[in-house]
């Protein structure tokens, strides 16, 4: 097709992109195209959020503080407009999911590769996590992929290195404001994760319940609850442990 053909639904593909809303229930409930279109959605704001963490890890293998800022900058924007989303799923009352929640079959969110992938680039790479992935038809390419470069708290630590600071340095040198807004930037992140996870685990219990299981045979919220603790960025929460005491809390090494 010749760009003066080309028109706003053929560039976009929204005959294909309209037609995938397949529903399985039978009668067609009406809160069924609500479920598929916000998990739809949210998947292609994930695919976008991989896109930019890759983007971001470039930054931080060329030691490009500035360009690092923008694309977190921009990935917390993108956080924060799929953690929106599920306010709508708030709209769907409990009976209503009841009555087409058997036509999902094994589905589960669990499953979702690019998730999985968007935790293991940030740095979840623990053996609870790995142990999960098996647990569910082993570790996907996405995620062997995320795996195969360092987490953004080392690439973030790398950086440091290059320029020659520690993280207790950016915190107390005016000069090294850029360095200190890109930690902040990191925190900001891992935060609206972790909001998208709490909100996530309070959706989950006010439709299912808190002692109802998954789709898919998960432990549903209980183990949804299990990871709203987990930490993307050790370092840059314990440097602050040591402006409040008397013994400062020594960072870790840059690089390390």
């Amino acid at each position: 097709m010749s760009d003066s053909e080309l028109t706003y639904g053929s560039y976009l593909s929204l005959d294909e992109l309209l037609s995938l809303q397949r529903l399985r229930s039978n009668p067609e409930h009406p809160d069924e195209l609500l479920f598929i279109i916000v998990h739809q959605s949210s998947e292609l704001w994930f695919k976008l959020i991989l896109h930019e963490l890759d983007g971001l890890n470039d930054r931080f293998e060329d030691s490009d503080t500035l360009g690092a800022l923008t694309a977190i900058k921009r990935v917390n924007a993108l956080v924060r407009i799929v953690t929106s989303q599920l306010s709508a799923l708030e709209t769907l009352p409990p009976r209503h999911f009841a009555q087409f929640r058997g036509y999902l079959g094994t589905s589960s969110g669990s499953q979702s590769e690019q998730f999985r992938a968007i935790e293991a680039t940030s740095g979840l790479r623990d053996e609870h996590f790995l142990q999960v992935l098996e647990e569910h038809g082993g570790v996907p390419p996405a995620v062997q992929k995320a795996l195969r470069r360092p987490p953004l708290q080392a690439q973030f630590n790398h950086l440091l290195a290059a320029h020659g600071v520690t993280l207790e340095v950016i915190y107390t040198d005016e000069h090294q404001r850029p360095l200190q807004m890109l930690a902040e930037g990191l925190l900001e992140y891992e935060q609206g994760f972790s909001m998208w996870r709490f909100l996530h685990v309070q959706l989950v219990e006010r439709i299912l319940g808190p002692d109802v299981g998954g789709t898919g045979g998960t432990l549903g919220a209980k183990y949804l609850q299990r990871t709203i603790s987990q930490r993307f960025f050790p370092d840059l929460w314990a440097i602050r442990s040591g402006f409040f005491t008397d013994h400062a809390v020594a960072p870790a090494e840059p690089g390390v």
